[in-house]
C-alpha cells in the first residue's frame, strides 16, 4: 500500500511539473467568478486569463477556462471542462519576431491528472493578412471537438507604421 501512494504521489509532482513545461510564460489571472457554490470546499468558477503572443509582439489573448471545485479540485484531480472561449486582439504595432509555423502552439496547459490539455496555437490567413487563434482541448483517449477561434486582422497603428504580411512569416 505504501509503494501504491509512493507512485501517486510521484504521479502527481509530475503532472504537475509537466503541465507547466509547455507553457511560453504563465498567462495573468485577470479575475475569477464563483458560479456553483459548495459548503466546505472551493466553488465551482470561471478565471479569466491574458496572454501576451511570445512570438507576435501587438497582440494579446484572453480566455475564460472553467475551474472544478469540490475535494477533488482542492486537490487538483479534478478533470476540467473542456469549455473554453477565447478573443485576441491587436494591443499595439504587430512585429513578427521570427518565422512561424501554421498551427503552432502559443500556449498549452494540462486540463486533467492524465489525459486533457488544453492548446492555443496560431495561424495565418495570408489572402486576408490576417492572424488566427483557435483554442481547443484535447484528450489522449477521445479527441474533443470544442474549441473557439479569434482573429486578429494587421492594421497600421499609428501613421507611420508599415503593415507586415504574416504570410511573410509564416512557413509554406
Amino acid at each position: 500500500m505504501l509503494k501504491f501512494l509512493g507512485l501517486v504521489f510521484l504521479l502527481l509532482i509530475g503532472g504537475f511539473f509537466a503541465a507547466s513545461a509547455g507553457a511560453a510564460e504563465e498567462p495573468d489571472l485577470i479575475f475569477k467568478r464563483s458560479t456553483v457554490f459548495k459548503l466546505l470546499t472551493p466553488n465551482d468558477k470561471l478565471a479569466t486569463y491574458g496572454l501576451d503572443d511570445p512570438e507576435v509582439e501587438g497582440v494579446a489573448c484572453h480566455f475564460t477556462v472553467p475551474e472544478r471545485g469540490g475535494v477533488k479540485g482542492w486537490i487538483g484531480v479534478a478533470e476540467q471542462v473542456s469549455d473554453i472561449s477565447l478573443a485576441c486582439r491587436q494591443i499595439g504595432p504587430i512585429r513578427f519576431k521570427a518565422k512561424l509555423a501554421q498551427g503552432e502552439d502559443v500556449f498549452r496547459q494540462r486540463r486533467s491528472l492524465f489525459f486533457k490539455k488544453m492548446q492555443i496555437v496560431r495561424g495565418c490567413d495570408t489572402k486576408r493578412n490576417v492572424l488566427v487563434y483557435m483554442v481547443y482541448s484535447d484528450k489522449l483517449i477521445e479527441g474533443s471537438p470544442k474549441n473557439s477561434t479569434s482573429t486578429v486582422p494587421i492594421m497600421p497603428w499609428g501613421k507611420d507604421d508599415e503593415i507586415q504580411k504574416c504570410a511573410d512569416f509564416f512557413e509554406k
